[in-house]
């Protein structure tokens, strides 16, 4: 697993970031956690429609686990009024839970999916739930041929902080 994870880095080092791609919220349904299955054109010569699909919806469906409301989640808020909150700091809840299992499950897509096609999908809680967004890096070496499209996607203009993380 560590080789997989310096894939990663090896991506970010070696590859230019040449656009990113932002995957809105979806309020159809209401406020509930969910994002736009619409594929990205941006997209279309690096990953598969049906990848990228089932990467959304399986997010969709974790965030949905996480906001179910069920017993364990009634006694959670019981146990919290009972002992004043303090519960928390010995106990993980369900949504935090689920939040750690959404992101073991970004970092294996991009392990496996999204890194071999030069791109890297950043975990929504990062953005504030707002958006996912979707790096897309170019090799170093072919990255004169192809910059058509860098300009596109809505990025807003420079990103003169974004690298100081």
């Amino acid at each position: 697993m560590a080789t997989e994870v310096h894939n990663l880095q090896e991506l970010r080092r070696s590859a230019s970031l040449a656009t990113k791609v932002f995957i809105q919220r979806d309020y159809s349904d209401g406020t509930i956690c969910q994002f736009q299955t619409k594929f990205p054109p941006e997209l279309d010569s690096r990953i598969e429609r049906q990848l990228f699909e089932e990467t959304v919806k399986t997010l969709n469906s974790f965030y949905a686990e996480a906001e179910k409301i069920g017993g364990s989640s009634y006694l959670e808020g019981c146990l919290a009024c009972a002992t004043a909150y303090f519960i928390f700091l010995c106990m993980e809840t369900h949504y935090e839970k689920v939040l750690k299992k959404i992101s073991r499950y970004i970092q294996e897509q991009n392990e496996k999916v999204f890194a071999p096609r030069g791109l890297l999908l950043t975990d929504p809680v990062e953005r504030g739930m707002r958006v996912i967004e979707i790096s897309i890096y170019e090799d170093r070496c072919s990255s004169g041929s192809s910059s058509s499209g860098s300009s596109s996607s809505g990025s807003g203009g420079s990103s003169g902080g974004a690298g100081g993380r």
